[in-house]
């Protein structure tokens, strides 16, 4: 697998490829204060369970706010997030609030992923039914906005220890939808309630949609059993 950074939009994207016709594409967004090549290693950790992995495209868009400065290491940010305040509302049960939250920088970043979207179905002219998106986290949080607001079928999402949010948005526009899901949490997440992501899962299972939820007994973390949801759900997509 060779690894290139390309601009694409406001973007910098790190491309993980094995061919120049690969036969899908997959967009992971890494998490909040992250650094922007956080996932990158996840190419070649499948394409070594799986020589068929190395048909795919890899694309890990870099988060557009830079807080390497104030917090002394690489870290990016897709919006900004008081995780304070987050954890105090989950201590209290407030989990509505939680849902309800529409950070006002969405649409923006939702443009940009979509961008990078449309770079993977003409550079390697693929069909959207091809191009599977997810992310860890904030980076999940953005793609399924993402794959709910999109006019056209998207092969897949994966949303690794995402939560619900937009709530009244995303229930309106989860029925158009019937691409494939898996979502993991961990059951101890002191970041991200477990219970909240429970209530995403009900959402999409609630509009027949296929998915599949792991739990795990852990913390806000990608662990392997959520690594083996994403290959499954990528085999079925690409008939690997």
């Amino acid at each position: 697998m060779n690894a290139s950074k390309i601009t694409i939009g406001e973007l910098a994207v790190t491309v993980v490829k094995a061919t120049d016709e690969p036969k899908g594409a997959v967009v992971l967004c890494h998490g909040f204060g992250a650094g922007g090549d956080d996932l990158v290693s996840i190419a070649e950790e499948m394409a070594k369970v799986d020589e068929k992995f190395r048909k795919l495209a890899f694309l890990f868009p870099e988060a557009p706010i830079d807080m390497s400065e104030s917090m002394g290491f690489e870290s990016r940010a897709w919006w900004m997030i008081d995780v304070d305040e987050i954890q105090q509302l989950a201590e209290q049960g407030k989990f509505q609030k939680l849902k309800s939250e529409s950070p006002a920088e969405l649409p923006r970043c939702n443009g940009m992923i979509n961008e990078v979207i449309e770079f993977a179905c003409n550079e390697y002219q693929l069909p959207h039914a091809k191009i599977v998106i997810g992310g860890f986290s904030q980076g999940a949080m953005l793609t399924t906005d993402v794959a709910l607001s999109h006019e056209k079928q998207l092969g897949g999402l994966i949303v690794w220890s995402g939560t619900l949010i937009c709530e009244d948005k995303w229930t309106s526009l989860v029925g158009n939808h019937s691409f494939p899901v898996f979502q993991s949490h961990g059951t101890l997440d002191p970041i991200l309630p477990f219970d909240v992501a429970v209530d995403l899962c009900t959402m999409f299972s609630d509009a027949d949609m296929n998915i599949e939820f792991t739990e795990f007994d852990g913390p806000h973390t990608l662990p392997v059993s959520a690594m083996k949801g994403a290959v499954k759900l990528l085999r079925k997509v690409f008939k690997l």
